[in-house]
């Protein structure tokens, strides 16, 4: 192999057109997805640390085996939901999630070898959207009383709910005014300086 095809494919691995957006984006996906994780594995119910070395083995093994040039890859809302669902109907035993997570990966990658993803298509549109609204309210209703400083009694939707009322009527003042703070920055940021130093950076 020549000198120049080594550079040729060299450049096609390594594009350095979009070095700073490329910065950018890894330095706020990394910021952001260290608390998404932890705050995810505690949400399905396997624990902070049990999402943070979700979120490392799922970067790792994007990287590994590849994907589109904006792909970033870690913990999401809807697999916390499915499973919050699977951890509590195999009742926290690690062998069987553990089993269940790579089996859910296996069909994963037959659906891709297959090349089944484009049937997606064939599911209404009302489906879909309904599905990840349902998705969101479940993350507020879990985080909605964290953010007046109190924790729910136990995990779950229903008792996340049932702990509003009280958590609104005895607010723990300064958890209020970080999460607050927080979410102003967050929805808020100037775009002007968004350029500079993105907004979710820097509630963290």
């Amino acid at each position: 192999m020549t000198g120049a095809s080594v550079a040729a494919r060299a450049r096609r691995h390594f594009d350095l057109s979009n070095l700073r957006g490329d910065l950018f984006g890894g330095l706020t996906a990394g910021v952001v997805a260290l608390p998404l994780a932890l705050a995810f594995g505690e949400a399905s119910g396997a624990g902070p640390i049990a999402g943070l070395w979700g979120a490392i083995f799922v970067g790792f093994f994007a990287a590994l085996f590849g994907g589109t040039d904006s792909q970033v890859s870690g913990p999401t809302g809807p697999m916390v939901v499915v499973f919050a669902g699977v951890y509590a109907a195999l009742e926290g035993n690690p062998g069987l999630v553990f089993a269940a997570v790579v089996l859910a990966g296996l069909l994963q990658i037959g659906f891709g070898t297959f090349r089944l993803g484009q049937y997606i298509r064939l599911v209404p549109y009302p489906v879909v959207s309904g599905f990840m609204s349902g998705i969101g309210c479940i993350i507020i209703a879990l985080q909605l009383s964290r953010l007046f400083g109190h924790e729910p009694e136990s995990s779950g939707t229903i008792p996340a709910l049932t702990a509003v009322p009280a958590a609104v009527m005895d607010p723990v003042w300064p958890a209020l005014v970080v999460g607050s703070l927080t979410l102003a920055i967050v929805f808020y940021w100037p775009k002007a300086l968004a350029k500079f130093v993105p907004g979710p950076i820097c509630p963290r």
